[in-house]
């Protein structure tokens, strides 16, 4: 018995952590991180669109362009820090279940632990630019992309693998796109403490912002597909190349504008929920 109210005690205690105000904070200043890098891979896209320009537009190209700002290597530190706070709290979810009364399902604990791994890797190679390796974190994700590809197609099987992958990443860009579209999203926010007009605001961000960034995985996913079928790895892309290739449709760079304008508008959003999530 005493063995077993340990254990009670133990679990009530590790789920007060889980919920707790540090773990809160730390969940809401990696929504601003997010939003940092979807602003600036968004900014870096227009500049794409109407001047061209070599500079990369992903993650590698938002971290590059804040280290040269004054201060970029504090930025950096904070920026990473706080993807390591969202992290933290993926982990917490995945562990004790998400807010909200269906949060315990094993299949959303699951996305919880992919997530915490994802921002885990994101926040490690920001740290780890900021502390002088500049090969980490601000590399091509167009190369990256390619060389995995290239590794994976020489595996026995390894059309197979890509393919599944890509048809992994296109299922979650839609994914993100539908579930943008239907406004799934609101059910974590608090929408009662905002006013009408914001809500309003918030909602369309929510819905235009998502709806892009699940095009744009989506669009790569299919990418990683035609690689697999093919046989070549140049045939994958990363986001910067993803992003690009919208450019070179008939719609000229007008669709890769508005891309670059829904990605501006996912990182506000993130912002958004930064203030208003149910975390």
């Amino acid at each position: 018995m005493a063995t077993g109210s340990a254990t009670a005690r133990g679990q009530e205690q590790a789920h007060r952590a889980a919920n707790s105000k540090a773990v809160a904070a730390a969940a809401r200043a990696g929504f601003v991180a997010r939003g940092v890098i979807y602003v600036l891979i968004g900014v870096l896209s227009l500049r794409i669109a109407f001047f061209g320009g070599g500079k990369q537009a992903d993650r590698g190209g938002a971290i590059a362009e804040i280290a040269q700002k004054p201060f970029g290597t504090v930025l950096l530190w904070l920026l990473g820090i706080a993807l390591a706070g969202m992290s933290l709290w993926r982990l917490s979810e995945a562990a004790f279940g998400q807010a909200g009364p269906d949060g315990d399902k094993p299949g959303k604990r699951a996305m919880a632990a992919g997530r915490f791994v994802f921002y885990g890797f994101v926040a490690y190679s920001v740290l780890a630019y900021a502390a002088g390796d500049k090969g980490s974190g601000s590399g091509s994700s167009d190369k990256n992309s390619q060389d995995v590809t290239a590794k994976a197609l020489d595996w026995p099987g390894g059309q197979w693998i890509v393919g599944i992958a890509g048809a992994a990443v296109t299922a979650a860009g839609i994914w993100i796109a539908v579930r943008a579209l239907l406004r799934k999203f609101e059910k974590h926010l608090k929408m009662a403490e905002m006013s009408r007009t914001t809500r309003q605001v918030v909602v369309f961000f929510g819905v235009f912002g998502g709806t892009a960034r699940g095009i744009v995985f989506a669009t790569a996913g299919g990418f990683a597909i035609a690689a697999a079928v093919r046989h070549k790895p140049g045939e994958a892309k990363g986001m910067d190349d993803t992003l690009r290739t919208f450019a070179g449709t008939p719609a000229g760079p007008w669709l890769l504008a508005l891309i670059a304008v829904g990605l501006i508008t996912f990182g506000v959003f993130s912002w958004a929920n930064a203030r208003w999530r149910d975390v």
